[in-house]
């Protein structure tokens, strides 16, 4: 589906607060209320937008710690295998396929260093695994959410 402008502006008020009612969505892009739902919802029906989520602080629910661990795997190893071996783990919040010498970049949260261990010894622990390299995030400088307008 062809995202045009219009629809840009409402997906961009959505990001900015998902709770915006249509009608001031309409307000901010000069459409109705329901010309806006309708939007959002061929939106939705096309994938455009996924859905839409709270946005949890993790230290808050006493998962702050995390990592970004680079994982080697034994051989060639498609990435639908990399995700189902990942997947059953709770500490993964993300895990992506790169370029360079890792075959993955595997985000992993954890309630303490302690917790983190563990959940580093199981993805080692993972058949596919040949070894992984981890950073552990101190603080984080900036996070933001994609801005279709940019």
């Amino acid at each position: 589906m062809h995202v045009n402008t219009l629809d840009q502006r409402i997906i961009s008020c959505l990001v900015a607060n998902a709770r915006s009612s249509y009608a001031d969505i309409g307000k901010l892009v000069g459409l109705s209320a329901p010309a806006v739902k309708r939007r959002v919802d061929r939106l939705l029906e096309s994938g455009v937008l996924r859905g839409f989520t709270a946005v949890v602080d993790p230290e808050a629910l006493g998962w702050g710690t995390e990592a970004f661990v680079e994982m080697h795997c034994k051989g060639n190893i498609q990435p639908a295998r990399i995700r189902a071996r990942l997947e059953p783990l709770p500490e993964v919040v993300a895990a992506y396929t790169v370029s360079g010498a890792a075959d993955a970049i595997v985000h992993l949260r954890a309630a303490d260093i302690h917790h983190l261990e563990t959940a580093l010894e199981r993805l080692r622990g993972l058949e596919i695994v040949e070894r992984t390299v981890s950073t552990v995030v101190l603080s984080t400088l900036l996070e933001r959410s994609p801005n279709p307008e940019h």
